[in-house]
């Protein structure tokens, strides 16, 4: 089982404290640091001192750590045009030597569109189909070769499909709760599909969606890999429960039903359970980046037993 460390930056996260819990991140032997790309706060938390940029985030991680995967869950299609998103992560991955996976998603929070003066298509998953079949196939283009796309939202001629990626293939993540389309997309472009914040029943069922829908695209279903993202808020005992519970503005009770919470050994029969249903990676959703004592009990007590 592998376990990543993932972030919410517009919930109030600076540069340096990311920098601070990625470097934590790469020593304690976790697989991978990733974060999340939204503009714009939710809920109560006060965004300050206000939202960082991705890909931005992630280029500088990638010359100051060394080992870990570095990635999105999820970038926001609607953020930035396929052919320059397709650079960004290009070149991200040549600055960490080969270390970078893209989440790519259609986009959610028509909020923060509104805010910084982005467009908020209605067309979002249809866009998002074209945007994936552009990038991937910029990156899969042969030196010398051009790439040329012609769909309903975006249009290239004569693409140089530059600059290549340091991977040969940089993993792709797709997920989602969608029954129809999201499952197909899955199918075609990704390398690993995440379901996001779901329950048992949700994740058996979606899961079995994307295999479904893998195997009628002619692909073997284990080719692709699968993992959920949930809270993580974990103790070494009920007290120390409740006062990371109450650090977040969370109730106890409501973490352990929908995420990973409780003592050490309760976390680990959790994610046993979801094991059971193909679950072979979780993002660990850490919402208080002060806390680097949380991360060392998570290392040492829950990822030690798996």
């Amino acid at each position: 089982m592998d376990l990543r460390i993932f972030t919410e930056p517009q919930q109030g996260a600076d540069y340096d404290t990311l920098l601070t819990v990625a470097k934590a991140t790469e020593d304690l032997g976790f697989e991978a640091f990733f974060r999340s790309d939204h503009y714009l706060k939710m809920g109560d938390a006060d965004g300050l001192p206000g939202p960082t940029d991705a890909w931005i985030t992630l280029a500088g991680l990638a010359r100051e750590t060394k080992r870990i995967r570095l990635g999105t869950l999820m970038t926001a299609g609607t953020f930035r045009l396929p052919g320059v998103l397709a650079i960004q992560v290009a070149q991200v991955d040549q600055m960490s030597g080969g270390r970078v996976e893209l989440g790519l998603g259609a986009g959610w929070y028509e909020e923060e569109h509104t805010a910084y003066g982005i467009p908020f298509p209605k067309e979002k998953i249809a866009r998002l189909e074209e945007q994936l079949a552009i990038v991937t196939g910029l990156w899969a283009t042969k030196l010398g070769e051009t790439f040329d796309f012609h769909g309903t939202y975006y249009d290239l001629k004569d693409s140089p499909a530059l600059p290549k990626p340091a991977q040969a293939k940089i993993p792709v993540l797709i997920g989602g709760h969608g029954a129809t389309r999201t499952p197909r997309l899955a199918a075609r472009y990704a390398d690993e599909f995440n379901m996001p914040f779901g329950s048992f029943e949700d994740c058996e069922r979606q899961f079995g969606r994307v295999r479904a829908a893998a195997e009628e695209a002619g692909r073997r279903a284990n080719e692709i890999t699968y993992s959920n993202a949930l809270v993580a808020c974990v103790g070494k005992d009920d007290q120390e429960v409740a006062r990371r519970a109450a650090a977040i503005g969370r109730e106890v009770d409501e973490l352990k039903a929908n995420g990973l919470a409780g003592t050490p050994a309760e976390v680990v029969e959790k994610i046993g359970r979801y094991a059971e249903l193909g679950t072979e990676r979780f993002y660990l959703q850490i919402l208080d980046l002060s806390d680097l004592d949380h991360l060392e009990l998570i290392s040492s007590q829950v990822q030690a037993q798996l």
